[in-house]
């Protein structure tokens, strides 16, 4: 049990902070999902903009590393592109 005060606010901080990414990250892994689930290209064309930025948000606050969204990002444009 921490016994500073430092420790005891760095811990409600750290407890703050994993939910704020663990919301944000699911949020974007929703909707990762829904456009890989499409099959209409205007609609994932729509979608896949808004998808590439959460996924930049992410990587910018570092809570998914950058290589893990530019792979998403590029498999998930190649399944647009694939749309009819």
């Amino acid at each position: 049990m921490a016994h500073h005060q430092a420790a005891k606010k760095s811990i409600r901080k750290t407890e703050v902070r994993r939910l704020h990414n663990k919301y944000y990250a699911r949020t974007t892994r929703n909707a990762v999902n829904k456009l890989r689930g499409m099959t209409v290209k205007n609609e994932a064309e729509e979608l896949l903009p808004k998808v590439i930025g959460m996924l930049d948000k992410l990587t910018k606050k570092n809570i998914i590393h950058a290589n893990k969204a530019s792979n998403l990002k590029s498999a998930l444009t190649k399944h647009v592109n694939t749309l009819v």
